[in-house]
């Protein structure tokens, strides 16, 4: 297993170089997102990618379904957008994070790997609630970088501004 994590590391550092490179002179999209495109992104969180399940509605791991995994604690990632979206389409190979794209393993879009692959390891992918598309993919990243990714620990504020005003389930938060 420890041979995987280093090529699944090796494999998202190759795929994600030439889209930093790519877009390093480029305006950061979730700063171009509207209002609207935040709001379906936390609808797709929420409800379509039930994100929420394992990640917490606020994105801290806080999840809201003790069945479900646990998931990381996105409020203090460090991925930049490319890895983000790559992570929600491809999901982690051997962790509960499913893959997100329909297609994800079927073609070696994924780190390099088929279904054939993962099966000859051993591993098998969760399910997903849902299939995203990648604009849905993308408003989702819009979402999570306006209000969850980086954002640090969860405060009254950050929480007003996450429901775009008060709320009461912000009145639980010191």
């Amino acid at each position: 297993m420890q041979k995987f994590y280093g090529a699944l590391t090796r494999a998202i550092r190759l795929l994600i170089a030439p889209a930093i490179v790519f877009t390093c002179g480029a305006a950061n999209v979730a700063d171009a997102a509207d209002a609207g495109d935040i709001a379906e992104g936390m609808r797709l969180y929420m409800q379509k990618g039930n994100c929420q399940a394992c990640h917490g509605w606020s994105g801290d791991g806080r999840k809201t379904d003790n069945q479900m995994p646990d998931g990381a604690n996105l409020r203090e990632t460090k991925l930049d957008r490319a890895t983000f979206v790559m992570i929600v389409k491809c999901g982690l190979p051997g962790t509960g994070m499913p893959p997100f794209d329909r297609l994800a393993y079927s073609d070696g879009r994924c780190f390099g790997k088929k279904e054939s692959d993962l099966r000859a390891q051993g591993i098998r992918m969760a399910d997903p609630p849902a299939t995203l598309q990648s604009r849905e993919v993308d408003l989702l990243a819009d979402f999570a970088y306006a209000k969850i990714v980086g954002k640090g620990a969860m405060d009254r504020a950050k929480c007003a501004d996450y429901w775009g005003g008060a709320s009461e389930v912000c009145n639980d938060i010191k």
